[in-house]
């Protein structure tokens, strides 16, 4: 292996994925709430995450939750939502609009600062156990996705639900041209996913959803389950996608935590 091929340890690399996607907070989330889209999306998340955890309020911890988009989704469906990031600009988004639903009496979750790989070395996420542990697009650039995966399991009750959302974005490697809005400037990408980055996020290149399916299971996760998200890519052929990016299928890849963990 050589130097531009060598992955940076994990603290270092999580480092370095906390700075990108604090720069890209602001237009990440700006992204999400605002246009002609935001209302469809919405209404289409609302679904997924209902569908996905069923209509009794339950505690819920959102690893990855970034500006917090399904955490509050998840909160207006009645749940107890605890929403972890490690990128503070991303926190800072969550936070503000957390602030902005209480004040208007809105439903809201609460956010607290932590690593999605080892959730439970934060004080404010040791008190288990969660009914379930969701995320969005984080499977893909997750460090050591297995152990992560395990951490969430010992945090739910046995027979509780992982569900998350993601999709095969890169099967044929990063690609590192791509511009994007951010305050690093439109190459943040490109720099922050190096070769480096890609060789130590196992599921950043894979091929398809057999690889989500097969981290659940080597993780213990027992019924595991996907389904496609058709909607997703027909709201992207309707509006576009962000810069940077191209529509890929989505997929909500479910497991429950067995009865007794092996």
């Amino acid at each position: 292996m050589n130097q531009t091929t060598t992955a940076p340890h994990g603290g270092a690399l999580q480092q370095r994925l906390d700075d990108y996607w604090t720069s890209r907070a602001a237009a990440y989330h700006r992204r999400q709430v605002e246009g002609d889209r935001a209302a469809l999306d919405r209404e289409l998340w609302t679904r997924v995450w209902r569908d996905a955890l069923g209509p009794r309020p339950l505690r819920v911890l959102d690893v990855g939750t970034g500006s917090g988009y399904v955490a509050h989704v998840l909160a207006e469906l009645g749940h107890d939502v605890l929403g972890l990031d490690s990128a503070d600009g991303m926190l800072a988004e969550a936070r503000r609009d957390a602030e902005g639903r209480r004040r208007e009496g809105r439903p809201a979750a609460r956010f607290v600062r932590g690593d999605a790989v080892r959730p439970g070395d934060t004080d404010e996420v040791r008190d288990a156990p969660y009914d379930a542990v969701t995320s969005r697009y984080l499977l893909w650039t997750l460090r050591e996705p297995v152990d992560a995966l395990r951490a969430w399991s010992a945090l739910v009750r046995p027979g509780g639900t992982i569900a998350c959302v993601d999709a095969n974005w890169y099967p044929g490697g990063i690609d590192r041209g791509v511009a994007v809005e951010s305050a690093a400037g439109p190459d943040a990408f490109g720099r922050t996913y190096d070769l480096g980055a890609e060789a130590a996020l196992p599921l950043a290149t894979a091929a398809d959803v057999d690889a989500f399916v097969a981290t659940f299971e080597a993780a213990g996760l027992v019924d595991v389950r996907t389904e496609r998200l058709d909607e997703v890519a027909e709201l992207d052929r309707r509006f576009g996608v962000s810069p940077g990016h191209e529509s890929r299928p989505q997929h909500l890849v479910t497991g429950r935590v067995p009865l007794t963990l092996a």
